[in-house]
């Protein structure tokens, strides 16, 4: 009887430890009772901002198709790196989430000396929700009438033109400096605590020109308080088809177009990932959604996990020496 007992044992266990090997690669499908209670979203950063609202917006229509409330739990501080790094240490089960952003996940690694976290290894992409155009902006006082007219306007202004951003590292300030180095414009960075005051700033005459998202700027523009110079992405905001781009307007291997998706910590279960990323896709090609995410400067991007940690490492290369050659650096 013992010989039989220890037989079925090791039966038992390798059995279980099959099974956890499929559920793991994905080869058992995720149980259909996934998710059965709340799903938490971190947020790295103070409710109101693009990451804050199209996070929000996601997740009110992603959680009717999974028949489940998601809660977005904002957790702001050291440029995002805090809520990146309590977002590392969640159970990876599926129930808590991030929302990933490009200066928090591939400019911070390069500009802070720790960032808290790795992110290629520590977290698991459920998939890219899309790309946030960004702009530069000027006071109308500014007498330039287009990006040329700028450069060469900055060129001849004792110490540059200032502009404004929503802090040190943030993707205006390296859109910014990518903008220095492709053109040869003379350009002081002014950085913020939050797009919100530079805006301001620049609106009233004390900053000429503010680099941020096409979200920020768009009533601006369109009620004339602000003269847009150009986007960063390489092709047209679909909000502002009559802004040209920075490669139209003469600067050339020009791309600093933000973005934004959703991650889970690492080890979370290929099949759970899989699930998650069929619903986001599908939440993103709703015609509603796409056109509420544009209202806020996004162009939703549906795609894989895969394709989204390829931008994720491929970015990650793509800006280290920008942030070299413009020695930013934050201890």
């Amino acid at each position: 009887m013992a010989i039989t007992f220890h037989f079925n044992r090791r039966r038992l266990a390798g059995a279980l430890a099959l099974g956890a090997s499929l559920w793991a690669s994905g080869a058992i499908a995720a149980d259909d009772a996934f998710p059965n209670k709340p799903i938490r979203i971190i947020v790295p950063f103070t409710p109101g901002g693009v990451t804050d609202t199209s996070a929000r917006l996601v997740a009110e229509h992603l959680g009717r198709r999974l028949n489940q409330q998601i809660v977005i739990d904002n957790k702001p501080g050291a440029s995002g790196n805090i809520g990146m790094a309590l977002a590392k240490a969640a159970p990876p089960d599926g129930y808590t989430w991030v929302m990933g952003f490009d200066g928090t996940m591939v400019i911070n690694p390069h500009v802070f000396a720790k960032v808290g976290f790795d992110p290629i290894n520590d977290y698991a992409p459920i998939g890219k929700i899309g790309d946030a155009t960004l702009i530069l902006v000027a006071n109308p006082n500014v007498p330039a009438k287009n990006l040329q007219e700028l450069i060469a306007l900055s060129k001849k202004t004792p110490g540059g033109l200032s502009y404004g951003t929503s802090g040190t590292g943030s993707t205006p300030h390296i859109a910014g400096e990518l903008f220095k180095i492709r053109s040869g414009a003379q350009l002081t960075h002014v950085p913020y605590k939050g797009g919100g005051q530079a805006m301001i700033d620049v609106m009233g005459g004390n900053i000429p020109l503010v680099y941020t998202a096409v979200a920020g700027a768009y009533n601006h523009v369109k009620s004339g308080k602000l003269k847009p110079m150009a986007v960063s992405s390489p092709q047209r905001a679909s909000s502002l088809p009559d802004v040209p781009t920075f490669a139209e307007s003469g600067v050339s291997d020009f791309n600093a177009a933000s973005w934004v998706g959703f991650l889970a910590p690492a080890q979370t279960p290929a099949a759970i990932i899989q699930k998650l990323n069929a619903e986001l896709n599908a939440t993103l090609n709703d015609p509603v959604v796409r056109d509420k995410l544009r209202v806020l400067g996004i162009e939703a991007t549906p795609g894989s996990p895969e394709a989204f940690r390829d931008e994720i490492r491929r970015d990650l290369g793509r800006y280290g020496p920008v942030v070299k050659a413009a020695g930013i650096q934050v201890e």
